[in-house]
């Protein structure tokens, strides 16, 4: 298998919470910059925030898809120009436009995968949910199974395929959302040796196998709660930052890694300082994985990208234009 080295980085900083802007919270962003921890990809960095566009609607899985919208125009343009994406600040419902701004470079026909690093599922869709937050919602949102005006306004043509999803540690689940799972292709694998799920190393080198490349998203709260203290959904006996970051290299030795995200990084209140010192770590991990295994090339060189039949992305266009 081919492989770039990593040799451009696009950060992209989110400073909201779902569609609102942080009040009284950087997302951790402005300690990230002060920190230096994104030139530890030793590459060229550029960073774009950004902002949500002006027509907001009554609905917030509607505002939801046009911030997603706004990210995904980053995205595309930051891989269309061959660089690396990665995503810092902002929450989970911001991972809709991660994914729709590859399907905007690579097209809707790209094979991509998700890895998904959370103590939850985020799989719940108005049906099954207990609490009715959005934020629990947004990988089943991705994969088509709710708010479809959220994955439509986040660019994302063709719902992702629940065999194309693999979630690590996810060890509080709501029960019908538990259900759901287990009822799609999605695979549960353990973050590290001793916690419940398949073996990481295994699932994840399946996913690359069937897939052209993947986008490895954190949410912080993977972590056990007593190192990330403020955060909003933090939980108990969870890995410890050794076992996630070691996870994040068996991520990374995929090769396959074009997008990363941490998020979910509380900059305010007390304990702020255990979970920005945590991010930070996180993303130096991965920056420094993805420095020494690099990313899949951008073409095959035959003028299709990823070998991706271009008569498939005709075919998702031509629907987009009927529709």
């Amino acid at each position: 298998m081919s492989v770039e080295p990593l040799s451009r980085l696009m950060v992209i900083g989110v400073r909201y919470r779902g569609s609102r802007p942080a009040q009284r919270d950087e997302r951790a962003l402005d300690a990230y910059a002060a920190s230096g921890v994104y030139q530890r990809a030793q590459v060229p960095v550029d960073v774009i925030e950004p902002t949500f566009p002006e027509d907001r609607q009554e609905e917030e899985a509607d505002n939801l898809g046009l911030l997603g919208g706004a990210i995904a125009d980053v995205v595309a343009e930051a891989r269309r120009q061959g660089k690396a994406v990665l995503m810092t600040g902002g929450d989970c419902t911001h991972a809709s436009g991660i994914l729709g701004g590859l399907q905007d470079a690579h097209g809707p026909a790209a094979r991509i995968g998700l890895v998904w690093f959370d103590a939850h599922g985020d799989f719940n869709t108005p049906k099954t949910t207990l609490s009715g937050s959005l934020g629990g919602m947004p990988v089943a949102v991705c994969a088509g199974l709710a708010h479809p005006r959220w994955r439509e306004g986040s660019h994302i043509v063709a719902p992702l395929p629940t065999d194309r999803i693999v979630m690590v540690d996810v060890r509080n689940l709501d029960e019908a959302e538990e259900q759901l799972i287990r009822a799609t292709d999605i695979v549960i694998a353990a973050p590290a040796p001793g916690y419940p799920g398949e073996d990481l190393q295994r699932s994840v080198a399946d996913l690359a196998a069937r897939c052209d490349m993947l986008y490895l998203h954190i949410d912080a709260d993977i972590l056990d709660g007593s190192l990330v203290p403020n955060h909003g959904t933090r939980e108990p006996n969870g890995p410890d930052m050794k076992q996630v970051q070691a996870a994040i290299e068996t991520v990374m030795a995929t090769q396959k890694i074009v997008a990363f995200a941490v998020v979910s990084v509380y900059g305010e209140g007390e304990g702020s300082e255990v979970s920005v010192s945590s991010g930070k770590q996180l993303i130096a991990a991965g920056l420094e994985a993805w420095r020494r295994y690099g990313l899949p090339p951008s073409s095959d060189g035959g003028g299709c990208a990823f070998g991706i039949d271009h008569r498939l992305t005709a075919m998702f266009a031509g629907r987009e234009a009927r529709e």
